[in-house]
């Protein structure tokens, strides 16, 4: 693995995402991640799943600069699709997940949060949806999920400024199960991580169904919607004005087309 490094002990696999400084998700991690959860599926010897972010950051979300490399609605739909199976794959996934958050969890680092079954969170975390910042919109199930736990109002507020919140916000929100100092993170992800690994592997994989039969259709509506809207907003001309000044570190200037 390039981008992501895993190890197990004590039915726990941890899955550390190594793409500094900003552990961005590309399309290749987002491959390498599908094939790691394809060999942990399978894997006896894992009950638990914990995901950590090398660095300073758990992820800053997508990598922009590979956005400049797609300029069709199609492509970018696809794209979109790509995260959303993947995430969708997670949330479903039979083994429990546990996203040990520090730093910041922005973007697409946010979406793969919310993909996770349980969220620890340092106290200074900034966790936000930043993409109308960029001209663009989420597309890895986000503006479905960030609502599902925070509401719709304050989901709303969050998409509209582009401003995150703290990780502390995030636990009295329900987005967090727990908020801790950030040396904390790992070790108090870890512990709960034992915990659930003494359970039933069998009853865990039931209470994971359980939770997710209660999604309503609409949200699968929603995500399609999601993906496609994701294409048509990419290729206008505000996406690329909102990239490229991204990448040039100035302040975008959207012309509204």
């Amino acid at each position: 693995m390039e981008y992501l490094k895993v190890s197990v002990e004590n039915l726990i696999a941890t899955i550390t995402l190594q793409r500094p400084p900003a552990n961005a998700l590309s399309q290749w991690m987002l491959r390498e991640l599908s094939v790691v959860m394809d060999d942990i599926e399978g894997n006896d010897q894992v009950r638990v799943i914990l995901i950590r972010g090398e660095g300073h950051f758990f992820s800053a979300g997508a990598d922009i600069k590979e956005f400049t490399t797609v300029d069709n609605m199609e492509d970018f739909s696809k794209l979109g699709k790509v995260g959303q199976d993947l995430f969708e794959r997670m949330e479903r996934f039979p083994k429990p997940i546990i996203a040990a958050i520090h730093g910041a969890a922005l973007g697409g680092g946010l979406e793969l949060a919310m993909a996770c079954h349980i969220r620890i969170v340092s106290e200074s975390a900034k966790l936000g949806l930043p993409e109308l910042q960029l001209g663009l919109v989420p597309g890895f199930g986000g503006s479905q999920r960030l609502q599902r736990y925070v509401g719709a109002a304050k989901a709303a507020e969050m998409l509209f400024t582009s401003e995150p919140i703290s990780g502390a916000n995030a636990a009295e929100l329900g987005l967090a199960n727990k908020a801790c100092p950030e040396n904390d993170v790992f070790e108090t992800a870890r512990t709960m991580a034992k915990k659930i690994a003494q359970k039933s592997p069998v009853a865990l994989s039931a209470a994971i169904q359980l939770l997710n039969f209660s999604k309503p259709n609409t949200f699968y509506e929603g995500v399609n919607k999601e993906a496609e809207l994701f294409g048509k907003v990419f290729v206008s001309n505000d996406a690329k004005e909102g990239i490229q000044a991204f990448l040039e570190k100035r302040s975008p200037n959207f012309k509204g087309n």
